[in-house]
């Protein structure tokens, strides 16, 4: 059915361009396309709801699906009868949509030294490596820019042997790696993870059972997740009844962007095991570790946690049946938690039912709670309160909070006068390219947390994979309640954007983003500046891409704005090298008092306006001078 679909399908295709070249309207197409595609269609509704006097803007049209009116057709079809699942992998690519592949065929049989450099996405390594004695594999400069790769039962009851990777997924997006079973079983040898998804946007890395019931085998994180933004990264039985397997963790999300890390089971019933986390979440933005039953049940084990969320900026700890019912156990916190603004650490059943343990902390945060935990052998040395001298350094003042937010991210109003330089923060857009769906296929699609899996199987999500974890993080971001005086929609095609904006604004409306990237990191001159309406106090309507498999815009409107457009000038040769769209709040009374805005501009909600550049392929609608 599927081999008689496809030559269907191309038939029409080749049908459809030949119709294009003789059927074209002016004014309702693009370079001769035909009348019935999407982007045909889609101008007669913006013409039928803003009006054809208001210029067209060729930004949003161009995000249009490029699907031919025969594929829309097709596809329509399919969508309504739920199966569109049947024909995911033509149907993205046709609709430019990001889909992740099914994994390709198993990589097994291989010799005892192997090396992977700049290699691609999609790998299945199940069993790759599986009782192997001695040798080395290596990984350097693996993946693109989304990688997709499965270690199911890597390198399991092996013997001496080595695993490398190196430079692994840089600056990935969107990255689901898996490694289930890895090293399980092992004897001697070591993996080693140098440079690991560095750089890279909303990672989904989970390692389960790896290393389990080794012996004496190593494992070393070096650099890992480094510069890293969202994105989280599941340890499950790790290191689980080894013995003698020593497990580092070296500059672990350093400098990352509210990264999620869950140790579950780590190291539970193993013997004289011996864990080090040095620089860990140093300098990161509102990390968040959950550590369950970590060590529980284990005998002699050594865990170190130095400079751990050294200097960071909040963030978030759980520690739960921490070295529970261990035997011997030895931990040592120094320097733990010392982040510049408050953080929260929990210490659930600590040490509880241990034997002949020591618990050692040593310079650590302030907000800490212990429950339940060993009220023997557990000691407390130069904890950080309230009051004391530290905290005070840790006010909210110089690069040390301002560190995390980037220069010009936000400013004030004032600043958009001529002649004023400023650093213009990187307005790139970090995710994956992609194109609206039509609402003919957008509204026959499921769309709600109630139908979740309904959507997983639509799109191949595995559970707990990324795409399941993007499904499900934008549909609880579109379902959750308004702010105070907001109003917003999550927007599924340009039909559906347009609906909204003219719903809040009326028909009399234009859109607007600022035109290019040039600029960006870099210090810019503001050249000519114009107020939208006047520069009066007005409504807008403002968009923000979501991180989904076809384009899903998330739009709200919030009360007393102004919207600018100014030019953007080198500083040097005064030349024009952008023109900028910035908007202004008026109104911040009910932002948060931990508003990155405020921590880079010391103020406080409601004490002053704050503005900030529409960054791209993001936009703002406002009511047409």
């Amino acid at each position: 059915m599927t081999h008689l679909f496809l030559v269907f399908l191309y038939s029409a295709l080749s049908i459809t361009v030949g119709l294009g070249r003789e059927v074209a309207v002016a004014g309702e197409s693009w370079g001769g396309a035909n009348v019935f595609t999407p982007k045909a269609a889609l101008v007669r509704y913006w013409k039928k709801q803003i009006g054809s006097d208001l210029e067209k803007s060729s930004f949003l049209l161009s995000k249009a699906s490029p699907l031919s009116a025969v594929e829309c057709a097709t596809y329509t079809k399919l969508a309504a009868q739920k199966a569109l699942s049947d024909y995911l992998s033509a149907f993205c690519k046709s609709a430019n949509l990001l889909c992740f592949p099914d994994l390709g065929q198993i990589l097994e049989k291989h010799g005892p030294n192997s090396k992977f450099a700049v290699y691609s996405t999609d790998k299945n390594f199940t069993n790759y490596g599986t009782r192997g004695h001695g040798g080395t594999n290596s990984f350097k400069n693996y993946s693109d820019y989304f990688p997709f790769n499965s270690f199911r039962r890597y390198s399991r009851d092996s013997a001496g042997h080595n695993d490398n990777f190196d430079n692994y997924g840089p600056s990935g997006n969107s990255m689901d790696l898996n490694f289930n079973s890895y090293g399980s079983g092992a004897i001697r040898g070591a993996g080693e993870f140098n440079k690991y998804s560095e750089g890279s946007n909303v990672p989904n890395v989970r390692f389960n059972s790896y290393n389990s019931d080794g012996n004496t085998r190593k494992q070393s994180f070096r650099r890992y997740s480094t510069d890293s933004n969202a994105g989280d990264h599941y340890f499950t039985s790790y290191g689980k009844n080894s013995r003698g397997s020593p497990n580092e963790f070296v500059t672990y999300g350093e400098s990352t962007n509210a990264i999620g890390s869950t140790f579950t089971g780590y190291g539970q019933t193993a013997h004289a095991a011996k864990d080090t986390f040095t620089s860990y979440d140093f300098q990161g933005n509102d990390p968040a570790n959950n550590f369950k039953s970590y060590g529980d049940g284990g005998n002699s084990g050594i865990d170190t946690f130095k400079s751990y969320r050294d200097q960071s900026n909040v963030g978030d700890d759980s520690f739960k049946s921490y070295a529970k019912n261990s035997n011997a156990a030895e931990v040592d916190f120094a320097n733990y938690g010392k982040s510049f603004n408050e953080g929260t650490d929990k210490f659930s059943g600590y040490g509880e039912g241990a034997t002949n343990h020591k618990i050692g902390f040593k310079i650590y945060g302030v907000n800490n709670t212990f429950k339940d935990y060993a009220k023997k052998g557990v000691s407390f040395a130069k904890y950080t309160n309230k009051s004391s001298e530290t905290m005070a350094s840790m006010a909210v003042s110089g690069s040390s909070v301002n560190r995390w937010v980037e220069p010009g991210k936000f400013f004030r109003e004032s600043m958009l006068k001529k002649g004023t330089v400023m650093p213009m923060p990187d307005i790139r857009d970090k995710m994956p390219e992609r194109s609206f769906l039509p609402r003919t296929i957008s509204s026959k699609l499921p769309f709600s947390t109630s139908k979740l899996e309904e959507m997983k199987k639509t799109f191949h999500a595995a559970e707990n994979s990324s795409m399941d974890k993007m499904l499900r993080e934008a549909l609880e971001d579109c379902e959750r309640a308004p702010s105070k005086g907001e109003t917003k929609r999550c927007v599924p095609s340009i039909e559906d954007m347009i609906d909204f904006a003219t719903t809040v604004l009326g028909r009399n409306i234009v859109v607007r983003t600022t035109e290019s990237v040039k600029g960006s990191k870099q210090d810019v001159m503001i050249g000519s500046v114009k107020g939208i309406n006047g520069g009066k106090v007005t409504k807008s309507v403002s968009c923000h891409q979501s991180l989904f498999p076809y384009l899903l815009y998330y739009c709200h409107s919030v009360p007393k704005v102004r919207v600018y457009e100014a030019d953007l000038l080198d500083p040097k040769s005064k030349a024009k090298i952008n023109h900028g769209i910035a908007i202004c709040h008026v109104d911040t009374s009910d932002w948060s008092a931990g508003h990155g805005a405020f921590m880079a501009l010391g103020s406080g909600p409601g004490r002053i306006e704050v503005c900030h550049w529409i960054f791209e392929n993001d936009m703002t609608w406002t009511i047409a001078d």
